[in-house]
């Protein structure tokens, strides 16, 4: 009886051992998920990523902020399929979708800045009109900067795009930094325009748009004169 009182009782403390090992390794585990779901990141990881390297101090310079809110992971995704929608449809111009928020821990809603793509009417690249404070740069069809973001027109001509050796898909893209304290600078404007060659960049490459759209690998900050 002795022995049989010593092996329930091994038994019962191997149990508890194991419930124990398995609500720590449950805490651990909701402890990664926690740190997973962590709603803030710097201006490096923002976006996925896409400002990764030098150009994340322009984000935090131009937006006056470092710490962001996370932003969705399948936004790439959703411009693409929205620019080959568009271009699909045969209209002359069409909605796109939002590349990435920008909005800073502690803004209010609707104070973040972002980058958007969508698709053009022929005639907007020739429009002669432009944004009160916006001056024209040479990137692409065309490319302005101003205070507060910058905006950049493309054409792309690639073998997703059925029918697009004949009519390229003209793609509009604009960022804005939202609500900031930053001086407006030329160093600040081109800046603006930086960020949004990268986005563009990586918009055109996943298009697999000829030429890259006629975008250069590095931004060409030159204005128009």
């Amino acid at each position: 009886m002795k022995i049989r009182g010593s092996v329930r009782a091994v038994r019962v403390l191997a149990a508890a051992g194991l419930v124990l090992a398995m609500g720590a390794g449950g805490v651990a585990c909701g402890s990664d998920e926690k740190a997973e779901e962590d709603p803030f990141v710097g201006a490096a990881e923002v976006c996925d990523g896409l400002f990764a390297g030098p150009l994340a101090k322009k984000v935090e310079s131009v937006t006056g902020r470092t710490v962001f809110f996370r932003s969705g992971t399948k936004d790439l995704d959703n411009v693409v399929e929205a620019l080959k929608e568009g271009h699909a449809s045969g209209r002359n111009w069409a909605g796109g979708a939002k590349l990435c928020k920008l909005r800073p821990k502690g803004a209010r809603v609707g104070d973040g800045g972002g980058l958007t793509f969508s698709m053009y009417a022929r005639q907007d690249v020739t429009d002669p009109r432009m944004a009160d404070g916006s001056e024209l740069y040479t990137m692409g069809k065309r490319s302005e900067v101003r205070r507060q973001g910058a905006s950049i027109y493309l054409e792309c001509v690639s073998p997703q795009l059925k029918g697009s050796s004949g009519n390229p898909l003209r793609i509009f893209g604009s960022f804005g930094r939202g609500e900031s304290d930053a001086p407006d600078s030329r160093e600040s404007r081109e800046a603006n325009l930086e960020i949004l060659h990268a986005a563009a960049l990586a918009v055109v490459k996943e298009l697999d748009c000829e030429n890259n759209a006629g975008l250069p690998e590095k931004p060409v900050l030159e204005p128009r004169t």
